[in-house]
């Protein structure tokens, strides 16, 4: 009975140790969810918005009035003036004040109401900033995971070259023991299995490489192991679209957050201009005061208590304050006109940034249009040469053909896969681009 609990103890604690050491397998858009969430860049820009988010507050809390307390202690030596009889005198006298203030910006030429409307449109345009770098980044991550799956398929490629090499030399081998083949063919095809494992070992450390810089990219923690969820690349779907250049621009154009962030700024800009020119007409405020206090001298017989003087020393205040802007050493033309041309560029950043867009998907477009071509191409020639090998390969092994015609068939056959491979990803990151460029956002694209 005991042995038995041995036994299946040790096997639990076998099972738990090898699901430890197994490692998670990421897809992409479990590379491209973590990103979003701990990148340091998207964190940055976020904080940012949230300073942006702050002005827009501030702006708006100028619009109330505001209220201030104060008090003060006066201790009079020597010659002064008696603050109850307002004769001379050279007594000490102790005074003790209380005030409470408040004052209300009536009209100001609507300059806080347009700084509030500017901010307003800062903080959209912060918004749309935060998701420009959220995008760009998935994009990058985008092409570094098809880069990964490229360079895995190059490394499968390069070790099937070599398992062919080595079965043919295994059978070399046997034929040369037995006197069947001379001693130079098994030479030939040895050369032939030493370059093989120089290619595979280049593409397997290549892979190696497009993992870790993947990895990287993720910012993930030092020492943490790392692997994505290998899809069968044969089995990638590819469907026959056709994109519009101006269709897709006129959907982007609208969708991504790249031209909404400079538009933002362009009326932010135009309401800044507003602002600084309310500068130039006269404000009006409203002012109100409630002071009291309490007296002390050395030589009254008697002081009031302190409640009786605060009731009776109360004074009340309201006015108007009416401010005219005569001249202002030029800081209020130079403000508006630096709103000015700080408008105008923005009006010519956005109108780069459209004809940037365009080029762009005209670019993707075409790019990807060409790509079908190419992957069609690319599939055939991999169809006829993988057809051809067969055929090579049994006249090799049936002393048809030389160890040269066999090495030539083989790296032809590789040359074709791999550019049917490169074909293929390279047209489905063209068409996820474009897709990408029509929705400004990357769930409906990673399944």
């Amino acid at each position: 009975m005991e042995r038995n609990k041995f036994i299946v103890t040790l096997f639990l604690i076998l099972c738990f140790q090898e699901m430890s050491a197994q490692v998670k397998k990421w897809t992409l858009e479990d590379c491209i969810n973590y990103a979003v969430t701990n990148n340091i860049a998207i964190q940055r820009q976020r904080l940012q918005t949230e300073s942006a988010e702050v002005n827009f507050l501030t702006s708006k809390m100028n619009l109330l009035p505001n209220l201030n307390a104060g008090s003060e202690v006066d201790v009079r030596f020597g010659r002064s003036v008696n603050p109850q009889t307002n004769i001379i005198t050279f007594n000490q006298n102790l005074i003790n004040s209380y005030y409470l203030t408040s004052n209300l910006q009536l009209f100001n030429g609507f300059a806080k109401v347009n700084t509030i409307s500017a901010n307003k449109y800062m903080l959209m345009a912060g918004v749309e900033s935060e998701k420009i770098v959220r995008n760009t980044l998935i994009i990058d991550i985008m092409g570094q995971y098809y880069q990964v799956l490229y360079s895995r398929g190059l490394e499968d490629a390069s070790k099937m070259q070599l398992d062919l090499s080595e079965k043919q030399q295994f059978r070399i081998v046997k034929m040369v023991e037995t006197g069947k083949e001379a001693l130079s063919k098994q030479y030939e095809i040895e050369s032939q299995l030493s370059a093989d494992k120089l290619a595979y070992t280049v593409a397997r450390n290549n892979a190696s490489q497009a993992l870790t810089t993947l990895k990287q990219m993720l910012q993930l923690t030092n020492g943490a192991d790392f692997d994505i969820l290998m899809p069968d690349l044969n089995n990638l779907l590819i469907i026959d679209n056709t994109f519009n250049t101006d269709s897709i621009y006129n959907i982007a154009s609208q969708t991504l957050p790249r031209l909404k962030e400079i538009e933002f700024e362009l009326k932010a800009s135009k309401k800044q201009i507003a602002a600084a020119r309310g500068n130039l007409i006269p404000s009006l405020s409203l002012n109100g005061s409630l002071s009291s206090g309490y007296i002390r001298t050395s030589s009254a017989d008697t002081t009031p208590p302190f409640i009786s003087q605060l009731k009776l020393n109360r004074g009340e205040d309201v006015y108007l304050t009416l401010n005219i802007p005569l001249f202002n050493n030029y800081s209020t033309a130079r403000n508006i006109k630096l709103a000015k041309i700080k408008r105008n560029d923005t009006s010519l950043k956005l109108e780069q940034e459209k004809n940037n867009l365009y080029t762009e998907v005209e670019n993707a477009c075409l790019n990807y249009n060409r790509g079908k071509d190419e992957f069609a191409a690319a599939k055939a020639n991999y169809d006829f040469n993988t057809k051809s090998f067969s055929a090579v390969e049994k006249k090799f092994e049936s002393g048809l053909v030389d160890v040269t015609e066999y090495s030539v068939a083989k790296t032809t056959l590789f040359k074709a896969e791999t550019e049917a491979l490169r074909t293929k990803l390279q047209l489905l990151i063209r068409k996820l681009t474009i897709q990408f460029y029509s929705t400004g956002e990357y769930e409906n694209l990673i399944n």
